[in-house]
């Protein structure tokens, strides 16, 4: 696989962008790892950098964006927080991934069996993890389709959950960032929201929250 250029990058449409990451991750899931010299790739990115998706993803240990779509040095900025929630500095980060860097898609990446959903749904408190389960509690408010054990012992509620904090957060970085609106709806960039499965290996992008519109 070729390091990305500026050239590269800018010829990658939001449409391409997100195929990219599609074929990254049936590669990923049948073990069919595309053949790249990271060493390479760190020697010809050591002057600049140029990512064709910015991917927001939970902290947990399996699920690393560059391995789940099996991308390379210098092909995406990878931002990880528990629980795949947004706050000012993520918001600062992305709109310097798309702005300034020219990155075509944002990702927002959930993921099953989720810690830090799971603390939420079982209101957790805990030091400094009590404000940043605060950011997922919307989301478990707005699931309203199971009526009993609505807690961390109930999977489905949980898989509920999380998928609505993702599009909680799809929708939120377009309300809070008026940057990354106005790259969106110029058709600059697309988002989309998606939930990586951690026994399988298969990421599930969500329809209702992908946004590509045709350049303007």
């Amino acid at each position: 696989m070729k390091t990305l250029t500026k050239e590269m990058q800018e010829a990658i449409t939001p449409t391409m962008a997100l195929e990219i990451l599609k074929k990254g991750n049936d590669r990923f899931i049948n073990n069919l790892k595309a053949n790249r010299n990271l060493l390479q790739q760190a020697n010809e990115t050591s002057d600049g950098q140029h990512p064709f998706a910015v991917i927001l993803s939970c902290i947990d240990s399996r699920t690393s964006a560059e391995l789940i779509f099996d991308q390379g040095l210098g092909d995406v900025f990878s931002v990880r927080i528990a629980g795949n929630i947004i706050n000012e500095d993520i918001l600062g980060s992305m709109e310097f991934g798309c702005k300034v860097a020219g990155a075509k898609i944002i990702v927002v990446l959930g993921h099953t069996k989720c810690g830090a959903v799971k603390g939420a749904c079982d209101h957790v408190e805990m030091g400094n993890l009590t404000a940043l389960l605060s950011k997922i509690q919307p989301a478990v408010y707005d699931e309203k389709t199971v009526a009993e054990n609505r807690n961390s012992s109930n999977n489905d509620f949980v898989e509920k959950v999380a998928t609505i904090n993702v599009k909680r957060t799809v929708h939120a970085i377009m309300e809070r960032s008026p940057i990354l609106k106005e790259l969106i709806e110029s058709g600059a960039i697309g988002i989309a929201g998606g939930t990586h499965d951690i026994a399988s290996g298969a990421v599930n992008f969500y329809e209702d929250t992908l946004i590509i519109n045709s350049p303007k």
